[in-house]
């Protein structure tokens, strides 16, 4: 059931989203679609019930449940993230907009990194506090070592992020003669 509900919850998400820019550029209706981003984190908010209604139900904690705190973590910290960045991408490639500004070079580059990976610990350390607070729910009426091994992959994904970060920081790319470290693909594609 919950795997269900976690792909019920993702495919959920991306036609909330679609539903939302078809409204904002196709039917010109902002509000319209902000209120449909608005029904988002219900998405969210039905599978931590649920997940919360399995394991007190006496389900035996596994890996669906760590998937489940993971995919919480990450929808409440990149969530919006997602949604802009779609969104940039979208309006610009299908209704006009300007280019997205993505630094691609140097020290903005690294920063855009870092802020990206401050996201990841974010979402990381959510998925964290709900797999703990799972491990104390259940309260040794189950084997918790599946919630333990998701903790273990959430801190690896914090790694990967700050390794990634870093590696920008300490070998950032360089720009092409004549473009600056924050080059947006605008200033690119006019040379």
């Amino acid at each position: 059931m919950i795997v269900t509900l976690i792909i019920i919850c993702e495919v959920g998400f991306w036609v909330l989203l679609a539903l939302a820019l078809a409204l904002r550029y196709g039917a010109k209706m902002p509000r319209a679609s902000v209120a449909v981003l608005l029904c988002e984190p219900l998405l969210e908010v039905v599978l931590f019930v649920a997940t919360a209604i399995d394991l007190r139900g006496g389900a035996e904690p596994d890996w669906k449940h760590g998937l489940a705190a993971a995919y919480i973590g990450y929808s409440i910290a990149l969530g919006h993230y997602t949604v802009k960045w779609v969104d940039v991408r979208v309006a610009h490639r299908f209704f006009g907009g300007p280019p997205p500004t993505t630094p691609k070079y140097g020290m903005a580059r690294a920063l855009h990194e870092w802020k990206l990976a401050a996201r990841w610990v974010l979402a990381s350390a959510i998925a964290l506090g709900l797999l703990q607070c799972a491990i104390w729910y259940v309260e040794g009426s189950g084997d918790v070592s599946s919630l333990e091994a998701w903790q273990q992959r959430m801190l690896f994904v914090v790694g990967i992020n700050v390794v990634i970060a870093g590696a920008y920081t300490l070998f950032p790319k360089k720009a092409p003669a004549g473009v600056g470290d924050g080059a947006s693909a605008k200033e690119l594609s006019r040379r």
